[in-house]
């Protein structure tokens, strides 16, 4: 059987619930505003070959004939009733423009027909900002139809249910969160079809529950929740814009003022997750019904938190903590644990350990087909650096001196 080599996006909602609704939160408040993604690899050992960036370049061009449906717009009015008509009415004219994508291959001096790729997207941010989800999904796909090609589909689904089985009888609720290092668009599928087997097959006292899954398309074909969080560039945004002073205040209050008391769990590791407290008033904790640990080590940041909460006479019995950072099953397990011995409520958002866990390994027991670490950023905003600095010193981005600058101004170079 001769096996496509093509990738394409099905449907403009495959995506990250989060792009929507920062796009919203942009075309709101910061309409006029221009900027810059950039793409990383963090493993710069792994090469892609020319073949796979001729692919990904004509499914990048051929992103310019993806619309909203009329069937996905009606859905989509009816299941996010926080999306206001202006915007449903902006995104169904909306067409990704191909020529704000810069794709640069690189050949390698030491292995011909292979090297790196530099990704870059420029435009009105109220534009550019879908283009970072497909961007990865469609490059990780055509990586592993073309590069790294010893897997197959097999088992993909029934693994996705005895994940979902093991996380709902230990009374974890989750949501699926993997679109952008998804090993494919069919995996993905896959994937979430057998998660939702799982929670229709498991049934009883204590069980967990799936919040549903950050993918709008899927959630539309599979008749799941949509969800998902803020995301470290509307506060990197937000400091290049407004000052660094206050930033994440200054971040969380545009967005209420966008959004109301609806999709407010904040995301506190874009300066560091100190930072992120110090602006955490008595009036925010109260109105933000949580907060999304990404970097660093999940099991301090419970014990901060309460330490916080309760400084704020807040009670944080009530809050969500939402785990988003290399979740896997056990670590979920052990999370969850001492969430319960602490009172706080805990969700876990689990992307690449769902979409892209093929557990493959060489003959001399060594993994491969791994998942491409990769990450697209945002660099400037109106010519201005932006900077995430990250609980995880090695996840810092942007220009040395931006970083260095930011720094500073929270006191961190003493």
């Amino acid at each position: 059987m001769t096996v496509s080599l093509s990738v394409k996006l099905v449907s403009l909602l495959d995506t990250d619930l989060y792009k929507f609704t920062m796009q919203q939160a942009v075309l709101n408040v910061f309409p006029d505003v221009v900027c810059t993604y950039r793409f990383t690899n963090r493993t710069p050992s792994t090469l892609f070959s020319k073949e796979c960036i001729d692919i990904y370049q004509k499914a990048v061009s051929n992103l310019a004939n993806v619309s909203l449906t009329k069937s996905e717009c009606e859905w989509l009015r009816a299941s996010c009733p926080f999306f206001k008509e202006e915007y449903i009415s902006y995104l169904s004219s909306y067409r990704f423009k191909p020529n704000q994508v810069s794709i640069t291959f690189v050949e390698s001096p030491t292995f011909p027909g292979m090297g790196t790729v530099q990704i870059e997207t420029k435009g009105l941010w109220v534009e550019t900002i879908l283009w970072e989800v497909p961007l990865m999904s469609l490059l990780s796909e055509a990586y592993f139809k073309t590069v790294d090609r010893d897997w197959d589909y097999e088992g993909q689904e029934d693994l996705a249910y005895r994940k979902g089985k093991a996380l709902l009888e230990n009374g974890i609720t989750f949501l699926e969160f993997g679109t952008r290092r998804r090993r494919s668009q069919r995996t993905h599928d896959l994937v979430v079809a057998g998660l939702k087997r799982a929670t229709e097959d498991i049934s009883g006292p204590n069980i967990g529950r799936m919040v549903g899954t950050s993918n709008v398309y899927l959630a539309y074909k599979h008749g799941l929740k949509p969800s998902g969080t803020i995301a470290h560039e509307w506060f990197m945004a937000i400091g290049a814009l407004m000052g660094y002073e206050h930033v994440n205040g200054k971040a969380m209050d545009v967005w209420h003022s966008v959004y109301g008391t609806a999709n407010l769990i904040a995301l506190t590791d874009t300066f560091t997750t100190d930072v992120f407290f110090q602006d955490f008033t008595g009036e925010r904790a109260r109105l933000w019904s949580g907060i999304r640990q990404d970097s660093g080590d999940p099991f301090v940041y419970a014990p901060k938190a309460k330490a916080v909460y309760e400084s704020l006479g807040v009670d944080y019995k009530e809050r969500f903590i939402v785990y988003s950072d290399s979740v896997n099953v056990e670590l979920a397990i052990n999370l969850k644990k001492q969430c319960d011995e602490l009172g706080f409520k805990a969700m876990f958002g689990i992307g690449t350990n769902f979409t892209n866990d093929f557990q493959i390994k060489s003959s001399e027991g060594k993994e491969k087909s791994k998942a491409l670490n990769m990450v697209i950023k945002l660099s400037s905003v109106n010519d201005l650096p932006c900077v995430k600095l990250s609980d995880e010193p090695h996840k810092h981005t942007g220009e040395p001196a931006a970083i260095e600058h930011v720094r500073a101004v929270f006191g961190m170079n003493d």
